[in-house]
């Protein structure tokens, strides 16, 4: 009996050891991981091979070495799946995913690449490579699995090919930053993208109206046509799309629209119309987007008064309401947005005064009052801004507040930026200034500060920008009390009752000044150390006790960047080289009225915009090269002794009484214009306007 359960065990076993050994295998192949495609690698070896990378071609050298450089057939890592930015499918072994954003990536993208091979590609991004203008392939419509596509930033030019629209699973396009790309037709390139999700197409020429049916994209999650060049009006039908949550049209100056009336199921997160001719009042049903977290409306063409329901938008981070035309008082109920960081009133017509309870906004990094009609007398009126001590940014710009600095502002201490020109401000500079340690920008021009400029002043080590200009300061100012201002770029003192010290010295500062303005600083000589500055862009030595004539060693400061020159009113005499021509080739401004000149260059350089040589001795005849001067708007030669006929183009202009008053008041403007940072062609075309007129000529 034990011999046959013996025998019936062992027969038994015999049937298990083939299946045993069949899961065995099964299990085993089944950890065997899946090698890619032989023509699938050889697509990728040649796609390598087809482009330049070296780091002269990395957008960020933290890049390089590229994903691109480990790619290789010998060795270990022969496998393609394993390849850095290569995304194989576990069970077929075909790519499905390509990488290589910011892989350093140079030269022209060809319609027969091996690219167009990888048929089975899912995702491909292709973003921050440098594809030297190329036009996009029409090969891309081949890849038509694709649900991601992302050819941002990559140098890319011409017509984007309109069957794109043929890749009908994409849930995401990404083609933006290529300037140079151009679509000839929104609606064609979305209409049978039903699926997407996310579409941005930022600083894409369009130059189209935005096509209705973009309103159809019901899975649209964001929508992103910054800079397109888009006009006409905007379609409403957008706003209400179930999915949308981040729209961004900003940039467009010439589209219009108007906002809806909004429900509380709209998913809004983010709204940017910045920069466009969007008009009308903001609906107080914008109170309803309960996800809001960034509205931006700055300069539109909004108008009446801001809704007290944008009170309830309690996610809101950033609000910025600028550049528009609304009035009335900032609405009690903003305080209640305490999870505020950006708040930019920059530019309204708003009246009144900001409520103490808006010291509740204590996340506050950025504020800008500037040129608003707030108004304020008393300094503890402004005490609640004391409580923002995480303000980094605060313009103030404008604002009639006819006090001294509030004391509460010594909170301050995360302040970079600090703006309160033209606030008529009294009393003297505060010595605790030097407590805000991290400011790089000090702005209080046109105000009536008195007193000499703290010593304390001069500790502050990361300052950048210091603007005393037009103050009622006074004192005594020496070159080697900014030592320790290691990072300065523009000084401002002019127009003060400061006197400016220098030693025969040029080592005394290592600064590379790029705005300086000494005027009325009772110099008698042009300072040494300027013979250093070779970044100089404006520089205003006026109103001052210069004699005698120009150094050479002038001429040869900052040559290939001086933008506006300011010598007048002072006693200069001539020059002590004789020059054909002035040496600056950038310059725009030039001014050298009110001395006692003789003899000047023929004419400034063709990219002078305001020339000014008034109540001087210049003699002789007025060189007829000043007509090719094809830039110049406003030219004052009156009061010299010129004789002779004028130039052709001078001789029909008629006599202007005015003009010393109206370009004095215009230096104002286009000081205020070129420490804001726009560019000074801009400053100066808005300043002396878009004609050419004012050929000023009395002799």
């Amino acid at each position: 009996m034990a011999s046959f359960l013996c025998y019936l065990m062992s027969t038994r076993l015999l049937f298990l050891i083939p299946l045993l050994h069949a899961i065995a295998t099964n299990c085993f192949a089944a950890r065997q991981p899946v090698l890619c495609h032989d023509d699938e690698s050889s697509a990728l070896l040649r796609i390598k091979q087809s482009f330049h990378w070296n780091l002269n071609s990395c957008f960020d050298p933290s890049d390089y070495p590229p994903k691109i450089s480990s790619w290789k057939v010998e060795g270990v890592d022969t496998d393609c799946c394993s390849w850095d930015g290569v995304e194989c499918n576990e069970e077929t072994g075909h790519v499905i995913g390509l990488d290589l954003n910011s892989s350093c990536l140079y030269g022209s993208m060809l319609s027969n690449s091996s690219l167009f091979s990888l048929v089975h590609l899912r995702r491909l991004n292709l973003a921050y490579n440098h594809f030297n203008s190329s036009q996009i392939p029409s090969g891309f419509s081949r890849l038509s699995g694709l649900t991601y596509l992302n050819l941002s930033a990559s140098s890319f030019s011409g017509q984007i090919p309109l069957n794109i629209s043929e890749l009908s699973k994409l849930t995401s396009l990404d083609l933006s930053y290529n300037f140079m790309l151009h679509l000839r037709s929104l609606q064609g390139l979305v209409q049978n993208l039903t699926r997407l999700k996310d579409l941005s197409l930022k600083y894409v020429q369009i130059s189209s109206p935005v096509p209705e049916i973009l309103g159809n994209l019901s899975c649209l999650r964001t929508l992103y046509l910054t800079g397109c060049g888009l006009h006409g009006e905007f379609p409403p039908g957008i706003f209400k799309l179930p999915n949308l949550q981040d729209l961004r049209v900003v940039d467009n100056p010439d589209l219009m629209g108007y906002l809806p009336e909004f429900h509380s199921s709209s998913p809004l997160k983010i709204l940017s119309l910045a920069g466009t001719s969007f008009s009308g009042k903001l609906p107080d049903s914008i109170g309803n987007l309960n996800s809001l977290n960034a509205l931006w409306t700055g300069k539109c063409n909004f108008s009446g008064h801001i809704p007290s329901s944008l009170g309830n938008l309690t996610q809101l981070i950033y609000l910025n309401l600028s550049r528009n035309s609304f009035v009335g008082q900032i609405p009690s109920s903003l305080s209640n947005l305490i999870s505020l960081n950006y708040l930019d009133f920059d530019s309204c017509q708003l009246s009144g005064s900001i409520l103490p309870s808006f010291g509740n906004l204590t996340q506050l990094k950025f504020l800008s009052l500037y040129q608003s009609f707030i108004r304020s007398s008393n300094p503890s009126s402004l005490s609640w801004l004391g409580k923002l001590t995480k303000l980094t940014f605060l313009n103030l710009y404008g604002i009639n507040l006819t006090m001294e600095i509030p004391s509460s502002f010594a909170n301050l201490t995360q302040l970079s930026d600090l703006n309160m020109g033209s606030t008529q401000l009294m009393g003297r500079i505060p010595s605790w200034l030097a407590n805000l340690t991290q400011l790089t920008n000090l702005q209080l021009p046109f105000n009536k500060l008195q007193g000499s400029i703290p010593i304390s002043i001069f500790d502050l080590k990361k300052l950048e920008h210091l603007n005393l200009y037009s103050n009622h300061l006074s004192g005594t100012v020496t070159l080697e009390m900014f030592i320790n201002l290691k990072f300065l770029t523009t000084l401002l003192l002019s127009m003060n009752k400061i006197s400016f010290l220098t030693k025969t010295s040029t080592n005394a500062t290592q600064n590379k000044f790029e705005v300086l303005g000494l005027a009325s600083c009772n110099l008698r000589h042009f300072p040494n150390f300027l013979r250093k500055q070779d970044r100089l862009q404006w520089l205003d030595l006026s109103h001052n006790n210069i004699q005698g004539q120009i150094p050479k060693w002038v001429w040869n400061t900052s040559k290939e960047t001086l933008l506006i020159v300011n010598f007048s009113h002072n006693f200069l005499t001539g020059f002590d080289q004789h020059m054909d021509n002035f040496p600056w080739s950038q310059l725009q401004i030039l001014d050298l009225r009110s001395n006692m000149l003789q003899a000047l260059p023929q004419i400034p350089p063709p990219s002078t915009v305001v020339y000014l040589v008034a109540d001087n001795m210049l003699q002789g005849e007025v060189s007829p090269l000043i007509c090719k001067l094809s830039s110049l708007h406003s030219l004052d030669l009156s009061n010299n002794k010129f004789r002779g006929t004028l130039p052709h183009c001078l001789s029909s202009i008629k006599e202007v009484q005015d003009s010393w008053f109206h370009i004095e008041f215009d230096w104002k403007i286009i000081l205020l214009g070129y420490v804001s940072g726009l560019i000074i062609g801009v400053v100066v075309g808005n300043v002396v306007t878009e004609k050419m007129q004012c050929w000023f000529v009395r002799t």
